[in-house]
């Protein structure tokens, strides 16, 4: 059974930070790219940022910069720092394998107030 469980979303300021967590079981998670996914309101799930097994890392230009991807293979866990948070930032964000996001979750909701 494939679980991939994400927290730490929540209601913050333009300017703020928040640290997401994806705790992933059922999967050989080491072996596997990582991503970040988000689904902003009026548009379509879009990639945010994803960190391959071996640690290297991509952000869509959007991010780049604010947030910070990481993985911790031991403890099956994919982290998601983002700070100068934007209200455009707004959506509920997934963690998903790549290229193909086969496992979604209930994702979790971040806020961004302006």
């Amino acid at each position: 059974q494939v679980q991939l469980v994400e927290s730490g979303g929540g209601l913050v300021q333009a300017g703020g930070s928040l640290a997401l967590s994806c705790a992933a079981s059922g999967i050989a998670f080491s072996r596997y790219t990582m991503a970040w996914y988000r689904q902003s309101p009026g548009k379509q799930r879009e990639l945010v940022a994803s960190v391959a097994s071996g640690g290297n890392t991509y952000y869509v230009n959007l991010v780049k910069g604010r947030f910070t991807i990481s993985r911790d293979n031991a403890k099956n866990t994919m982290y998601l720092q983002m700070n100068s948070l934007k209200p455009d930032d707004t959506g509920v964000y997934y963690c998903n394998t790549l290229p193909v996001p086969t496992y979604w979750g209930q994702g979790t909701q971040v806020t961004v107030s302006s």
